[in-house]
């Protein structure tokens, strides 16, 4: 012991230098693999889970249950990177809370920046759902009910109202009343015919990167090419919020793909109230929920 630290005392100011710097850069590259691989963390900007999630929570988000995956962006930037996945201990299951990268508006090709979302899976690949009088069932069944579930609004809309923004285009459907609707699985053969397009136009546009179904008449063409059916690329999942008359959610933008899935929300390391200005630091400090901190979601 007393011959290290008379090593230490021996040591050269410009070997200090270097030890500091190679140590810092060694927890940095730590730090990193532990970010890329195991633990992601995310900032909830929105209400849509309340009351089981708040705006101002910050998450870790367990990213290695799902198959972990190498930056898909540039940081701080919509720059996309290619990027690989490592396999899965387990897919999204119904019930959990996940992240996921928006998949983009309902008509769009892809999102106009890339976000994290923070929502409940609610059905899986293959499943059926359907919503009757905001109650939510899953293959004829009701689906469990969220310990915190939330409703701001106590009317009903009735089947015979039609919102125009609804999941998928001319639907006829309302957030309270909304499918039947299989939740599309990879390796599924699906028919496709000018009442179903829908459905699938934006799932298929995607696939291809560009615009490619097209319908004329009673014929669907995909690529240029008419066709009756349709093979499933990947799995996809569909995802709402806790709060479920003020969410943004599949109901409104359609389907989750499994490419696009990040991880399995954990834990709320962190959280205050985002209302109070990052400037008045004092005073946000001054409004941490210490309650909330280290609790886990679910």
């Amino acid at each position: 012991m007393k011959k290290e630290k008379e090593k230490n005392l021996t040591k050269s100011p410009t070997k200090k230098f270097w030890d500091f710097w190679k140590n810092l850069l060694f927890a940095a590259f730590a730090a990193l693999l532990i970010k890329t691989f195991l633990i992601e963390t995310s900032r909830v900007p929105t209400g849509s889970m309340e009351k089981t999630i708040l705006v101002g929570d910050f998450l870790f988000v367990n990213k290695f249950i799902y198959g972990s995956s190498s930056p898909r962006n540039i940081m701080f930037t919509d720059i996309k990177l290619p990027y690989f996945q490592l396999p899965a201990i387990r897919d999204p299951e119904k019930g959990d809370i996940f992240v996921f990268e928006y998949p983009g508006d309902r008509d769009d090709l892809e999102a106009k920046s890339i976000m994290s979302y923070v929502k409940r899976c609610i059905a899986e690949p293959g499943d059926t759902l359907q919503i009757k009088n905001k109650v939510v069932y899953i293959n004829g069944k009701e689906a469990p009910i969220p310990k915190h579930i939330q409703y701001l609004q106590r009317e009903i809309l009735p089947p015979s109202y039609h919102e125009p923004r609804i999941f998928p285009k001319g639907s006829g459907w309302n957030k309270d009343q909304y499918g039947p609707l299989v939740i599309p699985k990879k390796g599924n053969v699906v028919k496709l015919t000018p009442q179903n397009i829908e459905i699938y136009r934006t799932l298929i546009n995607r696939t291809y990167k560009r615009k490619v179904v097209k319908v004329k008449g009673n014929d669907i063409y995909i690529d240029g090419k008419k066709t009756v059916e349709y093979t499933i690329p990947q799995d996809y999942y569909f995802a709402m919020g806790d709060n479920r008359d003020d969410s943004a959610d599949s109901r409104y933008w359609g389907f989750v793909p499994r490419e696009k899935v990040i991880g399995e929300a954990l834990m709320i390391y962190w959280s205050w109230d985002p209302s109070i200005p990052f400037s008045d630091f004092f005073r946000l400090l001054g409004s941490t929920r210490f309650n909330r901190i280290a609790k886990i979601v679910h």
